[in-house]
C-alpha cells in the first residue's frame, strides 16, 4: 500500500488523487492536505460567485474527495506554523505539492501601493469570502474605476462591479460583500490592456457575457480596435482570438444604450503611474501603445489619464516559495523533471509538484487534469523505490507504521476532517435561510473553524450518551 499525501485541494491537486485511485498498478491510499478548512481551492476561493455553472465543478471534485481511498485532511499548514516538507514526508511515502500561485505579478509603476490600488486577487477573495481576505471599504468612495488587464479574471472583477445587487443575491455572496456592492457608486469601469484586441486572454464566453447584464453596457472605441493589425480581417487568427475581435467589432457598432453602469473596454494603453490625491489613488496615467510589428507593443509618447477611485490590477499571477522546498526565482516554480522534484538538479525522492507550482499560472482549469496525470504517472514509475526507501530507514516500522493523521496530530495541528467539511457546508446552509437566501459563504477563520469542531463535539456527544 503505497501512502501519498497531496498537498493542495484545489483542482489539481483532486486530480492527482483522482488519477491515483484510477490506477491498478499500485495500491494507494491518498490524503487530501489543505492549509484553509474547506476544499476546492480556487473553485471555491477564484471563481466569480454568479458562474455557476464553473462554480459546479465541485460535484465532480467531491465525488473523488469522498471516495473512500481518499481522505480529505483541511486546517494543515506545511512549513512555518505547522509541519515541515521533511517531516510530512517521514509519515507518507510520497508528497505532491499543488500549491498553485498564491500571489499577484506587479505593475512595476509609481503609485501601485495607493490606497484605493489592489490586485484583482485580493477583491475577488474578499467577495468568495476566503478567509484571509483583507478590504477596508475602498469601494464605497469609488465612483469610478480602472481593472488592469484583460484577462478572464479581469472580466469577472469587471462584471462584478458593473452587476446589480439584485444579480447577486441568488449567489453564495456573503453578506457584507453583498451590501457593499449594493451601495457602489461605482458607474463606469475602465479595463484596459496594452495590446490589442487580437491578443487579449480572455476567453469569447467571459467577454459576451458582459454585453448580457441587466443594468450595464458595454463601450468599445472603434478607433482602438483598428490599430490591431487582425482588426480588419481576423479570419487568419486562432479560434479564441478571432472570436474576441468579432464580438468586440459587434460591441462597438452596438448603439449606445443609455444604461445605469458602462463597462469600458479599452486596448494600446500601457500604465506609467497611478496618480494620487491626499495619499489616495485618484486616476491613472497611461502610455498609448502601437503594434511594433512582432506581436508586441511599442511607446508611442502620447499620453491620457482615466479617473478611478479603485484601481484592481489584474496582471497574472506568480508563485511563493515553500519553505523546505526548492525554488526558481525566475520562474516562480518549484524545478523539477516530469512532476519529480529537483534539489540542486538532482532528483528529490518521493516529492513531486503538479499544476501552478509545476509549470507556472497557464491554462485553464481543465489542463490541470493532463498536468497531473504526468505527475501521478512518474510517481507511479518511483513507486517500488520508495517504499524500499522506507524500509530501509529504521525509524519507520513496516507495516505496522502509524496513521499519519496521528503524526499531523502529534505535530500540534488539528486537521479538519470530511465531517468538519459537512458541518460547515450546513452552517452555511443554515446562515443563508435566515437571510432568506441559498447557502451564504462563511469568511471567518474563527467561524469556519467552530462550525467543523462543533460537528466533533456533537459526534463525541452522540458516542458517550
Amino acid at each position: 500500500m503505497l501512502h501519498v499525501a497531496v498537498v493542495g485541494s484545489g483542482p489539481s491537486g483532486v486530480y492527482c488523487a483522482q488519477s491515483l485511485i484510477q490506477q491498478d498498478r499500485v495500491p494507494v491510499r491518498v490524503d487530501v492536505l489543505d492549509r484553509l478548512p474547506c476544499p476546492y481551492g480556487l473553485v471555491r476561493y477564484g471563481v466569480a460567485p454568479d458562474h455557476e455553472k464553473i462554480k459546479s465543478l465541485q460535484n465532480n471534485l467531491r465525488v473523488v474527495l469522498q471516495d473512500e481511498r481518499v481522505r480529505f485532511l483541511g486546517a494543515v499548514e506545511v512549513g512555518p506554523g505547522g509541519i515541515a516538507p521533511q517531516e510530512l514526508l517521514r509519515l507518507y511515502d510520497a508528497v505532491v505539492y499543488c500549491v498553485g500561485a498564491a500571489t499577484d505579478r506587479q505593475l512595476g509603476v509609481p503609485g501601485e501601493d495607493l490606497r484605493g490600488s489592489w490586485s484583482a486577487t485580493e477583491f475577488v477573495s474578499w467577495y468568495s469570502a476566503h478567509p484571509d481576505a483583507y478590504w477596508n471599504g475602498a469601494l464605497s468612495a469609488a465612483r469610478s474605476a480602472v481593472v488592469i488587464g484583460v484577462g478572464n479574471v479581469a472580466v469577472d472583477v469587471t462584471r462584478i462591479l458593473a452587476r446589480g445587487a439584485d444579480e447577486l443575491t441568488g449567489t453564495d455572496m456573503p453578506g457584507a460583500a453583498l451590501a457593499s456592492l449594493a451601495d457602489s457608486q461605482v458607474r463606469d469601469v475602465h479595463m484596459v490592456g496594452r495590446r490589442g484586441p487580437s491578443q487579449a486572454k480572455f476567453t469569447t464566453k467571459e467577454l459576451r457575457e458582459l454585453g448580457s447584464l441587466a443594468d450595464a453596457e458595454v463601450v468599445v472605441d472603434p478607433a482602438e480596435l483598428a490599430l490591431d493589425p487582425h482588426y480588419a480581417d481576423p479570419s487568419g487568427l486562432p479560434g479564441v482570438n478571432r472570436r474576441n475581435v468579432e464580438a468586440l467589432r459587434a460591441f462597438a457598432e452596438r448603439p449606445t444604450q443609455g444604461r445605469g453602469r458602462r463597462m469600458h473596454l479599452r486596448f494600446f494603453l500601457r500604465p506609467v503611474e497611478l496618480l494620487a490625491e491626499d495619499g489616495t489613488v485618484r486616476a491613472v496615467r497611461f502610455e498609448r501603445t502601437l503594434p511594433d510589428g512582432q506581436r508586441g507593443v511599442t511607446g508611442s509618447g502620447s499620453y491620457e489619464e482615466i479617473e478611478a477611485q479603485l484601481v484592481l490590477r489584474s496582471v497574472g499571477y506568480r508563485g511563493v516559495p515553500l519553505d523546505g522546498l526548492p525554488f526558481d526565482e525566475r520562474t516562480s516554480t518549484v524545478p523539477h523533471a516530469a512532476g519529480r522534484v529537483l534539489r540542486a538538479g538532482e532528483r528529490s525522492a518521493g516529492e513531486y509538484v503538479a499544476g501552478w507550482i509545476k509549470r507556472g499560472p497557464t491554462g485553464v482549469i481543465g489542463t490541470n487534469r493532463p498536468c497531473a496525470k504526468e505527475t501521478v504517472t512518474s510517481l507511479l514509475e518511483d513507486a517500488p523505490g520508495l517504499v524500499r526507501a522506507r524500509g530501509a530507514d529504521d525509524s519507520v516500522q513496516l507495516p505496522e507504521r502509524r496513521d499519519p493523521l496521528e503524526g499531523l496530530r502529534s505535530a500540534g495541528l488539528r486537521p479538519v476532517e470530511w465531517s468538519g467539511w459537512q458541518a460547515i457546508e450546513q452552517a452555511e446552509a443554515a446562515l443563508g435561510a435566515s437571510l432568506g437566501r441559498g447557502p451564504v459563504k462563511i469568511g471567518e477563520w474563527d467561524a469556519l473553524l467552530a462550525a467543523a469542531r462543533a460537528e466533533r463535539a456533537l459526534g463525541n456527544a452522540q458516542a458517550t450518551s
